[in-house]
């Protein structure tokens, strides 16, 4: 772990200064946002019994961070509480008592580590600490943005702060493109919305029509901002935070599995003295994978698969290719065999990716096909294999793929095929985890 002042020594505590509303230009004089008119959804949670910390009963634990010991708001906690979390994780640990106090930080942390937590649980306890009336609210001017590289880190993101606000009336939302656009633009029109969660492109879409606007942010978040970088969103992402208020009038959190120097500049430009927090995994993959590679000629990849989960048994898996053209097929062949499987790609239309995903959680789907769109954001529970049918091409996504499984204190399998066409990017590979992969020839599979 590495926690230094970044950018800059001085501090800056934004909880106590006076902060001030951006001025409005006077083009907004013709804007038609309308003060929020429809009734709040408060009645579920007005009837909840009362709630105390009392309820809650963490022992506390040498070298380990309750929620208890944060000062957050007891509904807050009544939602943690119900998530059944009860340490702080170690990015929570070290980032929460600098950005609950409105410090602008950038973390490091390997994805599971629990990020997400980090950076909602500050953004719910400042805004329920800091309440503005609904008469004084406009629809369209959200509180909070966060912006996330792939629509289903963006649903993740929805879903988690959805469960912590639980017994608090703090509105979230999110803005994806592959949803009912016209459904979308009604609700950030007509209602309030304190959390926005957003993909940048459909972001930008609401932005360039006047359906929303930014300048009254007190909190911008941009997660998986390595990510943003890879897929090509960061001049995206650069007009969104043009049309955000002022970084000196909100708080800045950035979060990432990985900083490259591009990332680290742009984040310079983003945030005001951030603090710097860094957790270095001891090891990238985690002991309760099971880690192989089979070494297959290309040809026999389809057959061996196949026969590995028939003869296994395997119900719950996630297969990854790197080309739509492969995992068609691989899905079609499955299917021919009786297996229940399903495709996860960017091809397929966001409605049914979320239909999709509901049912491999269920169990109705027992393999989920997909590309590296399902490697980040995806929380399935239960998940005994994941097989890279292609080997990553970024050793990078090797670990975030076989962090699908061997979750929650499960153990897991991971299969990696390498034939002629790839075992070149094993040494890759095991540079970057730090550890010699066993490598197999699974000949038995084809009697």
């Amino acid at each position: 772990m590495m926690l230094r002042g970044f950018f800059g020594n001085k501090n800056r505590d934004k909880k106590t200064q006076q902060k001030t509303a951006p001025s409005v230009p006077e083009k907004k004089a013709t804007q038609t946002r309308s003060p929020k008119v429809s009734k709040p959804k408060t009645e579920v949670k007005a009837k909840l019994k009362p709630w105390s910390l009392d309820e809650y009963k963490v022992a506390p634990e040498e070298g380990k961070t309750r929620f208890h010991d944060l000062g957050l708001e007891v509904s807050l906690v009544h939602g943690i509480a119900d998530l059944n979390y009860q340490y702080c994780s170690e990015i929570q640990a070290e980032s929460l008592p600098h950005t609950l106090k409105g410090h602008d930080v950038i973390g490091k942390a390997a994805t599971g580590t629990g990020k997400t937590a980090a950076f909602l649980i500050t953004i719910i306890n400042d805004l329920f600490n800091r309440p503005i009336p609904k008469s004084e609210r406009f629809s369209s001017e959200p509180r909070a943005l966060i912006i996330a590289p792939t629509r289903e880190l963006a649903l993740q993101i929805e879903k988690d702060a959805i469960a912590l606000t639980k017994h608090m009336d703090i509105p979230v939302y999110s803005v994806l493109g592959g949803i009912d656009y016209q459904k979308q633009k009604t609700h950030v029109r007509n209602e309030v919305i304190d959390i926005l969660v957003a993909t940048p492109g459909r972001l930008i879409d609401f932005l360039n029509s006047g359906d929303l606007y930014l300048d009254q942010l007190d909190f911008l978040v941009i997660d998986e901002a390595d990510r943003m970088l890879d897929m090509g969103f960061i001049p995206d992402v650069k007009r969104i935070i043009s049309r955000c208020s002022k970084v000196e009038q909100r708080q800045t959190l950035l979060f990432s599995a990985t900083f490259s120097e591009d990332v680290l500049n742009l984040a310079k430009r983003w945030t005001t003295n951030p603090v710097f927090i860094e957790i270095e995994a001891e090891q990238l993959t985690t002991d309760t994978v099971e880690q192989k590679v089979f070494m297959v000629p290309a040809d026999e990849k389809l057959k061996i698969i196949c026969s590995y989960i028939e003869s296994n048994d395997v119900t719950k898996a996630i297969i990854f290719g790197n080309r739509r053209d492969e995992t068609r097929r691989l899905e079609s062949t499955l299917k021919a065999k009786g297996i229940k499987a399903a495709l996860l790609s960017g091809e397929v239309p966001q409605h049914k990716r979320i239909k999709t995903l509901d049912q491999f959680k269920s169990g109705q789907i027992e393999i989920l096909v997909a590309t590296d769109v399902a490697g980040r954001g995806i929380h399935v529970d239960g998940v005994s294999h994941v097989f890279n049918y292609n080997l990553p091409e970024v050793a990078e996504d090797y670990v975030h793929r076989i962090g699908r499984t061997g979750r929650a204190g499960k153990t897991g399998v991971s299969i990696s095929f390498a034939c002629e066409d790839d075992a070149f990017l094993l040494p890759e590979i095991e540079k970057y985890i730090g550890m010699k992969l066993t490598c197999e020839y699974p000949d038995y599979l084809l009697d």
